[in-house]
């Protein structure tokens, strides 16, 4: 699989089956990973890499706090801004559309909602999953190349024949998490990440994207121009 193609048949898989992901594939990409970009090779990322009985456990203890009604963790990050301005609130909007009309889901069916956002903490049946944290007095620029390592980390995956979802959601558990896990206090769970064999029985849609002129623009020439869609870049 060329890059190209890991790129673009990269999305969020949100089921998986059970079959078990190989250790030794797992230490191939994240060996491959470390080379990911960093400002001045800071390197930024914590990773905690889970399967079996502790990722088992994680699951149960996260499935127990819904089924009690428990709130969640005190947040130690802004997710998103309080107020999303245009086009990205649209774009999260059109995302939501998306994703529960795929499931049969209305926007009027909160509960329906809530049981679907529950399979997050299933790791959406996932046999692996990846923590990530940062170390809570690093800045904006570091949280970005933690993005970049992320990125990279999913790309090998699909070179693996793997798929993924990464999960801002477990940051809402991350107390549940730490207490399995049981990171040093300076660092911030950013995200899960479930990693395994797709589910392809499930009919999951891929999420669209922005028409390519709306986020690029070419300068040349003293002029500016958006960009113009290259298909075949895209399955």
């Amino acid at each position: 699989m060329d890059v190209y193609e890991a790129v673009t048949s990269r999305r969020a898989v949100r089921r998986f089956t059970d079959r078990t992901v190989p250790r030794r594939t797992l230490e191939r990409v994240l060996h491959a990973a470390a080379w990911a970009p960093s400002g001045s090779n800071l390197q930024p990322w914590h990773t905690y890499v889970v399967a079996g009985a502790p990722l088992a456990e994680i699951k149960k203890r996260a499935g127990e706090r819904l089924a009690a009604g428990d709130s969640w963790d005190e947040p130690e990050y802004e997710m998103y801004p309080p107020t999303l301005k245009s086009p990205y609130r649209e774009r999260r909007s059109a995302f939501g559309a998306q994703r529960y009309g795929a499931l049969g889901i209305t926007p009027e069916d909160t509960e329906a909602r809530q049981r679907a956002a529950s399979a997050n903490w299933d790791c959406f049946g996932a046999a692996a999953a990846l923590f990530c944290y940062i170390d809570r007095d690093l800045g904006r620029p570091q949280w970005s190349d933690v993005g970049m390592y992320l990125q990279t980390v999913m790309l090998l995956l699909r070179a693996e024949g793997l798929h993924s979802c990464t999960q801002m959601a477990w940051a809402k558990f991350h107390r549940t998490v730490a207490e399995v896990l049981s990171p040093p206090d300076e660092l911030i769970l950013f995200c899960g990440m479930s990693i395994g064999f797709e589910d392809v029985t499930a009919g999951d849609t891929r999420t669209g994207r922005a028409p390519f002129g709306e986020t690029v623009t070419f300068v040349d020439g003293g002029r500016q121009h958006p960009g113009r869609a290259d298909r075949r870049a895209v399955p």
